[in-house]
């Protein structure tokens, strides 16, 4: 089966699955936190060397105080709880988006993790956290003048050396969990020719049977990036 060797998670319901639940949204988050353990094995098991996710948008900061807060320390436990595991098992971390603008303690951690791991190979997992497909965007140019880039100079490779994810493949298929049928500010760049997923399984219930389902998905999937396949017959003008 053709697999992809880059898969990005929007990964969304975590709040649905509380209130279904009649527990607070912080639940539904702890339960997602959960639940991505089990995902990052399953990627690991499937032999996917990159996994993606989005955790927290730069939108995100406009939520209540408490539940911010609450997400911040989420971040922090899983780094306190799950690094050795992670780099037992041969994990890379790698973090895209605005690391400044974490609380320095946290800020610290995220960076010790990505020292620890740096060298391990069998699966780079990227956490988009405080990240923005745009601000990435915006980040990258900003970037690009104040290294005197000259307009002749900038093309599509170079662009992408100056985004967040640079050096990391883009992604082969994203997934969004919760039925949303929206891109979310995310990898809006990158996620160019991506094959999309879209489930109505909430986060905190995407396992790995959802994940493998995903990959059949996908492997039944042409991918044309804007040419004919071989056997196309008719206009040749088919947007793909």
């Amino acid at each position: 089966m053709n697999k992809p060797g880059h898969i990005a998670i929007i990964m969304d319901g975590n709040g649905r699955w509380a209130a279904k639940r009649g527990l607070p949204r912080l639940a539904g988050h702890r339960a997602g936190t959960e639940n991505l353990r089990r995902v990052i094995r399953a990627a690991v098991k499937f032999g996917i060397p990159y996994l993606t996710i989005y955790a927290f948008s730069t939108e995100n900061w406009g939520r209540p105080t408490d539940e911010v807060q609450g997400l911040m320390h989420i971040l922090e436990d899983v780094i306190d709880k799950e690094l050795t595991e992670l780099h037992e098992q041969g994990v890379r971390l790698r973090h895209i988006g605005r690391l400044e603008q974490l609380p320095g303690a946290l800020r610290e951690k995220v960076e010790r993790a990505m020292e620890i791991t740096r060298d391990n190979s069998r699966l780079t997992l990227c956490i988009a956290w405080n990240y923005g497909g745009r601000d990435e965007i915006v980040h990258a140019i900003q970037h690009m003048l104040q290294d005197g880039i000259q307009p002749a100079e900038v093309n599509e490779a170079l662009i992408s050396q100056y985004l967040f994810t640079a050096g990391v493949p883009d992604p082969d298929m994203i997934i969004r969990t919760s039925g949303e049928m929206r891109i979310s500010n995310f990898l809006i760049w990158q996620a160019a020719y991506a094959e999309w997923y879209v489930t109505p399984v909430l986060w905190p219930d995407f396992d790995e049977e959802e994940l493998a389902k995903a990959l059949v998905s996908y492997g039944k999937r042409e991918r044309r990036f804007g040419r004919l396949s071989d056997c196309a017959e008719g206009n040749s003008t088919d947007a793909a």
